[in-house]
């Protein structure tokens, strides 16, 4: 992979990916790289200054008026051609990905990088789907029609909970609908984002797609940037407001996917053994370390304690953590020291009345392991309710009807994701229409597919990734009237 170069010792050095090629940062500054399953630094990484976040805004600025008179079957062409060199090369994303993460190896080319291809091609069919009312007469001796454009220039900062899908999520409609990019991944993930500039480079022109590493201060250059015409950040709600803010300065548009706290509802006629295998899967899946996670467990009283038994003994059987080649597991490590102060700090300071079922410890003292968790006996106003905790922990509470879980389920200041588990259709079908999430699964949790929109209300943000509306978000749309009298 030639994203690294050896400097004469046995750590990697990364550099950015500017205008087809990679390049040094013009900067002195560098972050380590460590892999979470042994806290052993692995790669330096530059902290990208002023001058290398000018550097790959111009060159996308440059390519753009290559790229944004493309027509669509050459994107889409492009889009299917580096979605087939991903899957090519997807052992070598999966390996990547699994040393910057910590996720268990075994699954992540059916997990994630097989899925970032099929979004990939769902985007290449995008670019050749372009909407807008009719070409009609809507006032009398005049033509009007409807251009769909692109916005420009984009810039895009991604998570580090799933970077290779994100940045996928985040090129794949920019460059269908003609844009270019500026993308600054994680700094303790930016090894399979550089592998993605360097594969798409042989089919886009120089500058369509660049990326650059950083940290915040990084983050900040590019949304103080005067170059790009819209950012797109995929983090925290605090990130998000900060963006919001900033770019706010010049009217840049803004897309936000922020944070959740997806409620899970569980009626007492609900299927208790499929609900409990689904929430273990989707509440520790990637340790919990996902915006939609299935970590917010309300159960009617009339199930409750049997309930919270049936989790607790899937859980232990099931929700394993260990090493990324371990075999059995559920999950790897958190990705990294903050995250893990983070979750344990959360959990140590439980209030009195909350009831920890399962787990609530680091587990081993090398690698940012957590095991499952399982907490009970919870009030809607406390803390671990009320704030993401982003880690392997599910909260379970006690509602009496629906009124309440309706009014507990809205009553966080996200609103990204929530299921409903229940044998009753208009039950389902009322809670659906009344829950403020951007997502309601029925009797099911976490499955996403490229064809359906994902984004949030509340502080989750706004925007929507994936689906047409996700493509949507990356064009601008013009008015043309002709006099025809």
């Amino acid at each position: 992979m030639v994203t690294m170069s050896a400097d004469g010792s046995s750590t990697t050095q990364f550099r950015n990916f500017i205008n087809g090629e990679y390049v040094s940062a013009k900067g002195d500054g560098a972050f380590d790289v460590i892999d979470p399953a042994t806290e052993e630094t692995y790669a330096s990484s530059p902290v990208s200054g002023k001058a290398d976040v000018d550097a790959a805004f111009h060159a996308a600025a440059a390519a753009f008026e290559v790229w944004g008179e493309t027509t669509p079957a050459e994107r889409q062409l492009a889009l299917f051609r580096i979605a087939d060199a991903m899957e090519t090369r997807a052992e070598e994303f999966a390996d990547l990905e699994s040393k910057d993460t910590g996720k268990p190896r075994a699954s992540l080319v059916v997990d994630e990088i097989m899925l970032s291809v099929d979004q990939l091609r769902f985007f290449a069919g995008e670019a050749r789907h372009l909407s807008g009312m009719a070409t009609g007469e809507y006032m009398k001796d005049h033509t009007s029609s409807i251009r769909r454009e692109p916005i420009g220039v984009i810039g895009q900062i991604t998570p580090w909970n799933y970077p290779l899908n994100m940045a996928v999520w985040k090129i794949a409609p920019a460059i269908a609908a003609g844009n270019t990019t500026v993308l600054k991944p994680s700094d303790t993930t930016p090894s399979s984002t550089l592998l993605l500039a360097e594969v798409a480079a042989e089919f886009l022109p120089n500058g369509v797609l660049n990326v650059i590493t950083g940290d915040r201060t990084t983050g900040g250059l590019m949304i103080d940037s005067p170059i790009p015409q819209m950012v797109s950040i995929t983090g925290s709600v605090r990130a998000g407001m900060e963006v919001a803010k900033a770019a706010a300065n010049d009217l840049k548009r803004v897309h936000l996917e922020l944070g959740g706290k997806a409620p899970v509802i569980v009626f007492d006629d609900a299927d208790i053994e499929s609900a409990v295998a689904g929430i273990v899967t989707a509440g520790y899946f990637n340790a919990g370390q996902d915006c939609t996670a299935a970590t917010r467990v309300l159960v009617h009283a009339n199930i409750h304690n049997e309930f919270v038994a049936a989790l607790v003994a899937f859980a232990t059987e099931n929700a394993r953590t260990g090493a990324p080649d371990q075999d059995g597991i559920l999950f790897g490590p958190v990705n990294n020291a903050s995250q893990l102060e983070r979750v344990s700090r959360l959990v140590d300071a439980l209030p009195s009345n909350a009831k920890v079922e399962l787990g609530g410890h680091r587990q081993g003292s090398s690698g940012y392991y957590y095991q499952a968790t399982i907490v009970s006996g919870l009030r809607q106003t406390d803390d671990a309710i009320q704030n993401e905790i982003f880690g392997p922990v599910i909260t379970v509470q006690k509602f009496t009807d629906e009124t309440q879980a309706l009014e507990w389920a809205n009553g966080v200041p996200y609103g990204l994701a929530s299921s409903v588990w229940t044998r009753d259709h208009s039950r389902a079908m009322r809670f659906a229409k009344h829950l403020d999430f951007g997502c309601v699964w029925i009797n099911t949790h976490i499955p996403i597919v490229a064809e359906m929109p994902h984004g949030g209300f509340k502080h989750s943000g706004y925007g929507k990734d994936l689906s047409s509306y996700g493509f949507e978000d990356y064009t601008r749309v013009k008015h043309v009237m002709s006099y025809i009298g």
